[in-house]
């Protein structure tokens, strides 16, 4: 049984990374949120020492280790501009660390945690779960399987309706989610490389507080990609469903379907890394380029290749970035 420290307990992802340390087997001994709404640890670790105040939280980890109890795993889900120093947290308490998407927000940060990781040690896993998606897996071995020179055309739409509570949250400011690319597309981007190869061109079309898109040319696939937080957005038949959430990937015109098997991703993150698997800050460095350097280029005209939903000229969400 390893002992996991948590920080981030009250935020959305949590429990997902509290299910998965428990049904691996193993132990949460203490957790940090400056929100106190935690009561959802109860239903997974009732005993686990709780601080709403890093420096005491802090000096208990610190407490821990000096009376000989081992912290093997700090889990890391506070918000994205956090990561960074959380992660050097866990590494300098001796610990591993399991970090959520995006692992950190710049390319750069990811060279120092390296350096970090072999003066301390420890190693940093970042949950990249569709990558142990059924559906992913069998998509890659096709692709892999095509004829060599094979490009596939890729469409990518995912529709995730927000309220006016994002944009007064730390993920309507950019400085600290990275903006709607990051904050909701990285981990499509990172799929979307590691079946389709490196980026050979990079357009953005459109970014907005509220909606982005572009193309992406890469190795074997011509992807026109869209991400939306406005409700309007989404289709009519699905808003008629009451679903506020439309994902959907086409490959040549036929649908992807991977809507299903999400539940369990986690679980199978933390046990990939527990047997001597997961995915290391190396392999999400091409996705973090790719989300900094389409939140910092220019958008271009709608020529070419683009997404149809780039030219929609709803209106956009009421509020706009406070920040």
């Amino acid at each position: 049984m390893k002992n996991f420290a948590l920080i981030g307990a009250a935020g959305y992802i949590a429990p997902r990374h509290m299910k998965a340390i428990k049904d691996t087997g193993n132990n949460l001994i203490a957790a940090m949120d400056p929100f106190d709404s935690v009561g959802i640890i109860d239903s997974y670790f009732p005993n686990a020492d709780f601080f709403t105040e890093f420096e005491r939280f802090d000096r208990h980890i610190d407490k821990v280790k000096r009376n000989g109890e081992k912290v093997d795993y700090v889990s890391v889900c506070s918000p994205n501009y956090l990561h960074d120093s959380h992660i050097r947290f866990g590494l300098r308490s001796g610990a591993d660390v399991i970090c959520e998407k995006p692992v950190v927000l710049n390319p750069w940060n990811i060279e120092v945690l390296e350096e970090l990781e072999r003066e301390t040690g420890r190693n940093i896993y970042n949950i990249l779960q569709l990558r142990l998606h059924p559906s992913v897996i069998a998509l890659k071995n096709k692709v892999d399987a095509a004829p060599k020179g094979k490009v596939f055309d890729v469409d990518l739409t995912y529709l995730t309706s927000r309220g006016n509570w994002y944009f007064t949250s730390w993920k309507g400011d950019l400085s600290k989610s990275g903006g709607i690319a990051t904050n909701i597309g990285v981990h499509f981007y990172d799929m979307l490389m590691w079946i389709f190869g490196e980026v050979k061109e990079n357009k953005v079309h459109l970014h907005t507080h509220d909606r982005a898109a572009g193309y992406l040319e890469l190795e074997k696939a011509r992807v026109r990609w869209f991400l939306g937080i406005n409700y309007d957005l989404i289709p009519q038949r699905i808003k008629e469903t009451g679903i506020r959430t439309y994902r959907s990937l086409t490959i040549e015109e036929e649908e992807f379907e991977f809507s299903g098997g999400f539940t369990e991703l986690h679980t199978k993150s933390y046990l990939d890394v527990l047997t001597g698997g997961g995915f290391r800050i190396n392999d999400t460095k091409k996705a973090i380029s790719l989300v900094h350097e389409i939140r910092n280029k220019e958008v271009t005209p709608l020529t070419g290749v683009y997404h149809p939903l780039a030219v929609e000229k709803l209106k956009p969400h009421p509020f706009t970035v406070k920040h």
